[in-house]
């Protein structure tokens, strides 16, 4: 039986209550609070009821989110985008089958947005146990794809921008294959957040049949109307890779995470975090290359800063701490290159490992 109006009331003033009296021990209660006060500040001033329903709405998509991906929080995962009118007979739907397979039995999960084509041949190839689907409310379509529908991986978003949230923010690579509007929106949107520094780094893979021209096609404009006008640096060709070659893609990401790990700011500071340590030459060897991207200081190595020791998953990892002018990502990512091939010659690792 549905409970009244005011059964939630009561409901929700007990719970608001159980909150309060322990907040004061929760790990994460100065973001509560303020989290809380957004809501109060909202409330006492004269909000529309639309507004009111898109920002509910937006917490129940984040929600679910947060609860569905939770348990896989230390998985690797890969976003696959493209278009949902490939067909099974075309060769770029097979790429997808392909890539996807090769990708999780190197160890990561896959996310599609759960339709038809490029999205259905992406969970097809990694299998419902390592697939995620993020599917889109829509009057007209879409609804999931038979290899995803009915998992508890399947996730219905209301609003487009919390489901590409999700796209990104749980994915440690991007898959491009070829497709329309919706598919230049994410590439666009995906190479924007990773020029900004608001995504990333992570690798960014384009990926096309084999023979095909559509992202050579696609980058001819990009070298034509952006870089020869000065609208975008020459470096930021580094944040992403074409190819039609499946060992090409797939290879491409996991020497991403050959030696890299992870990276985050603690104050000003830039700390990537490397699953091996590095010599004192070779450290001395990406001062002199990188340079340029160094706002002060140098780069140095040294282990977890007092900052971070709350990330108990990443404590005992080697960090390059520096300066980094926040400007040049694409020369962040070709020193994230310069590291992994350091890994080359000594006891590096392909697999993606935990995060």
């Amino acid at each position: 039986m549905a409970l009244s109006s005011f059964d939630n009331s009561e409901l929700l003033n007990q719970q608001l209550e159980e909150l309060l009296s322990g907040l004061s021990n929760h790990p994460h209660r100065q973001l509560i609070q303020r989290a809380l006060g957004v809501l109060l500040r909202i409330a006492e001033e004269d909000t529309e009821r639309l507004d009111w329903k898109i920002l509910t709405a937006s917490l129940e998509d984040l929600e679910q989110g947060f609860n569905r991906f939770y348990p896989y929080r230390h998985t690797r995962k890969i976003s696959i985008f493209g278009s949902a009118r490939t067909s099974l007979q075309q060769a770029e739907y097979k790429m997808a089958v392909d890539f996807a397979r090769c990708i999780t039995q190197s160890g990561f999960m896959v996310i599609t947005g759960a339709g038809g084509g490029i999205m259905q041949a992406g969970n097809e190839g990694a299998g419902r146990a390592n697939s995620f689907g993020l599917n889109i409310q829509l009057p007209f379509e879409q609804s999931a794809n038979t290899l995803i529908d009915g998992d508890h991986k399947l996730i219905d978003f209301k609003y487009f921008f919390t489901r590409k949230l999700f796209f990104l923010k749980e994915s440690d690579a991007i898959a491009l294959f070829p497709g329309g509007f919706g598919t230049q929106d994410e590439a666009f949107e995906t190479l924007t957040l990773c020029q900004t520094g608001k995504y990333g780094p992570v690798p960014l893979v384009l990926v096309d049949k084999p023979g095909g021209d559509y992202w050579h096609s696609w980058n001819n404009y990009i070298c034509k109307q952006l870089k020869e006008k000065g609208l975008i640096s020459p470096d930021d060709f580094s944040l992403y890779t074409i190819t039609d070659q499946l060992d090409v893609a797939c290879q491409t990401i996991k020497d991403f995470y050959r030696v890299y790990h992870s990276s985050r700011y603690v104050g000003k500071l830039f700390v990537m975090r490397l699953k091996l340590e590095l010599s004192s030459a070779e450290v001395e060897q990406l001062n002199q290359d990188f340079t340029d991207i160094l706002s002060k200081g140098e780069i140095c190595q040294t282990t977890a800063l007092p900052e971070e020791r709350q990330d108990t998953e990443t404590l005992n990892l080697p960090r390059l701490i520096f300066y980094f002018n926040q400007r040049n990502l694409g020369r962040l990512y070709q020193l994230i290159t310069a590291v992994n091939q350091l890994g080359t010659s000594c006891n590096a690792t392909e697999h993606p490992e935990f995060k």
